[in-house]
């Protein structure tokens, strides 16, 4: 077996969902543009303005479904009110907004299915083999029914989602916390332990959390903005890190 190429102290390791484990994090974006862009397009008529992919990165990805909401919208200088979680997809709430992002994102994925990373889950074989404990630490509440999918719930031993972390009322990425349950849960230090994340707000949940090592998945091309908000090591694949290639 290879090196997962950590430094010796690490004892485990937390990944994120979308995009470093699922190929997800390209639908996501899709299902927020269609929600966002339809939004906008009724609100301001012709003179609208897209949601642009640098939006994606910087106001939602990563981040709770409400939270994206409220960033972006706040980044337009737009109010609305939360609502309710349980509010319809048409609502003119936060929550509604959210809720039809839901509703656009589990429509393409019925259609296209759900794919995993094989350098990824070679490399979570890899680092089990090792004695290293995993988590997966996301703020999709999706999360259980997409590992299910492909396969791959047995390969953490704990699981921090949008669903716990509602009922633990835990703060979403960029705050540490989800990151320091999942360590809590394991066992470990967050000085011993490693966060695997693609997008920015990840990166910035794990430098606030003094994790041991911080890798940023760079999967679109920003290697600079992830060693930016924190990354200690970036790579396009986690195969590049070690385990079965």
């Amino acid at each position: 077996m290879t090196d997962p190429g950590l430094p010796d102290d690490i004892l485990a390791c937390l990944f994120d969902l979308d995009g470093v484990v699922t190929r997800t994090a390209v639908v996501h974006k899709a299902a927020w543009k269609e929600m966002f862009d339809a939004f906008l397009r009724e609100r301001d008529g012709d003179a609208f303005r897209s949601f642009s992919d640098a939006d994606y990165d910087e106001y939602v990805d990563g981040r709770p479904r409400a939270d994206g909401v409220r960033t972006f919208l706040a980044s337009r200088g737009i109010e609305l009110p939360d609502g309710d979680p349980g509010d319809p997809p048409d609502a003119r709430t936060v929550h509604g907004l959210g809720n039809r992002k839901n509703e656009l994102l589990l429509e393409r994925i019925r259609t296209d299915g759900v794919e995993a990373y094989d350098g990824t889950l070679n490399y979570l074989a890899a680092v089990r083999a090792r004695g290293l404990r995993t988590a997966i630490v996301s703020s999709s509440a999706n999360c259980r029914d997409v590992l299910r999918s492909i396969g791959a719930e047995h390969l953490f031993d704990v699981r921090i989602d949008g669903v716990v972390a509602a009922e633990r009322g835990l703060p979403g990425k960029p705050e540490p916390d989800t990151f320091l349950a999942a360590a809590a849960d394991l066992g470990v230090e967050p000085s011993r332990a490693a966060v695997f994340e693609d997008a920015l707000a990840g990166m910035d949940a794990g430098r606030a959390g003094h994790f041991g090592y911080v890798v940023g998945v760079d999967r679109v091309g920003q290697a600079d903005a992830l060693y930016a908000h924190g990354a200690d090591r970036v790579v396009t694949d986690l195969a590049e890190l070690g385990g079965d290639k």
